[in-house]
């Protein structure tokens, strides 16, 4: 997590080494989750290893995955964190996943302590809403064979290791067409 926040070039060594220590380690193993609808999140989780999907259960018991996190990102249900209500979402390991929590309330005492607290948590708020316009704009823009090759591209470690449904439901497509594109686009393309 340290190199990870010194990308930022927001927090001093001293304030990165303070926000450390306000992080525990979780494990989890695959198929656990880190927050399920209903509960209230009160927690930042920064992936270490492993792989978090974000779903919501919609008609007839089915899923629809809508993010998929990877090592060195921080993952919360991220409208429960900010308001209190209840999640509307669930996050769960798809793999066995090393993860470093921090809670809310740590946060909001680092925040009060540290200006630079702050200018960090509205960096990642700000890096969370270009995520998402970019994930509805490739929805509007890119076919499903474009998106699948931006997944390879980008996380080529991982695209074999996230389960066919899963992913078929995150680029919003049949498991028997994503399928199709695994034998278009070879791995490592």
């Amino acid at each position: 997590m340290q190199a990870f926040l010194q990308t930022f070039q927001i927090l001093s060594d001293a304030e990165i080494s303070e926000f450390i220590t306000l992080a525990t380690p979780r494990s989890l193993v695959k198929g656990d989750f880190f927050i399920r609808e209903g509960k209230i999140c009160q927690e930042v989780a920064y992936i270490q290893s492993g792989i978090l999907r974000s779903f919501r259960h919609i008609e007839k018991g089915e899923e629809s995955t809508y993010c998929l996190s990877f090592p060195d990102t921080f993952m919360t249900a991220y409208t429960s964190f900010i308001t209190g209500a209840p999640s509307a979402e669930n996050i769960q390991a798809m793999q066995p996943t090393e993860l470093l929590i921090i809670r809310k309330s740590d946060i909001d005492a680092f925040m009060a302590k540290h200006l630079n607290g702050l200018k960090l948590m509205k960096f990642i708020a700000e890096q969370q809403y270009l995520a998402l316009e970019k994930r509805v704009f490739l929805y509007q823009q890119q076919t499903a064979k474009e998106r699948y090759a931006e997944i390879i591209a980008g996380y080529p470690e991982y695209a074999q290791q996230i389960p066919l449904q899963y992913l078929a439901s995150y680029l919003g497509i049949t498991s028997r067409h994503l399928s199709r594109l695994r034998k278009e686009i070879p791995e490592g393309f």
